[in-house]
């Protein structure tokens, strides 16, 4: 297993946690994380999108001119395709997007991801989050304290995930714009974990995660169908 160093909401240590190398160490499957994230996109696709085919244009039941003697081309409608009102031809019609993605495959996806992170040396572990009242000014502080948000360089992505009891927390980041994103532990999938830089847990999370991807336990994707 790999050891990596837990931090205190002020920056401190405070001792070591393990990552388990079935979870946080294998090979990233980079063909597998591809398939289920382009499943994951594909089922928030809403494919409502629809148009009309000349059989549901209005009008165009008269043909325009008589088939013969007119020195122009022979036209049947006006809501052919080829004319300006009339219906499109092999247009998109309203279908299902989302695809079957194996469990066995979803948890690989989310294991491969989740080791590359860890690879990476992108995974935090904060002890407690220290908040007490909703204030977004305490969440810079504690991103600041453990070294996530260095004034003059390139802010990353953070992935937070917290339970759903940790509200002070919870309403102190969600304030802090598109790069921090908060997740539940059950929530967590691989489309969020590769879409951010860093991966923050508090030491319950983190216990709960690998509870939750090391008892056999099934994951499912946000917005992705199983079989």
């Amino acid at each position: 297993m790999a050891s990596i160093t837990m931090k205190t909401a002020t920056g401190a240590d405070a001792g070591t946690v393990e990552l388990p190398d079935d979870i946080f160490g294998i090979e990233p499957n980079v063909a597998v994380m591809h398939q289920v994230v382009t499943a994951q996109l594909a089922a928030k696709r809403a494919g409502t999108h629809s148009t009309k085919t000349r059989a549901e244009v209005r009008g165009g039941g008269a043909k325009p001119w008589r088939q013969k003697g007119t020195g122009r081309a022979r036209q049947g409608s006006i809501r052919a395709p080829q004319w300006r009102g009339g219906g499109v031809a092999h247009g998109p019609k309203p279908r299902d997007y989302s695809q079957r993605t194996p469990k066995k495959m979803v948890r690989l996806a989310l294991r491969s991801a989740l080791s590359d992170r860890a690879s990476e040396q992108k995974v935090l572990v904060i002890d407690d989050w220290a908040i007490d009242a909703p204030k977004t000014k305490d969440a810079l502080k504690l991103f600041e304290a453990v070294g996530l948000r260095t004034k003059g360089e390139r802010e990353g992505r953070l992935l937070i995930v917290l339970f759903r009891d940790d509200d002070a927390a919870w309403k102190s980041m969600r304030n802090l714009g598109e790069r921090v994103q908060v997740v539940l532990p059950e929530e967590l999938n691989t489309y969020d974990v590769l879409l951010n830089d860093w991966l923050v847990f508090s030491q319950a999370s983190l216990e709960t995660t690998i509870a939750r991807l090391g008892n056999g336990e099934a994951v499912k994707e946000t917005g992705a169908s199983d079989e």
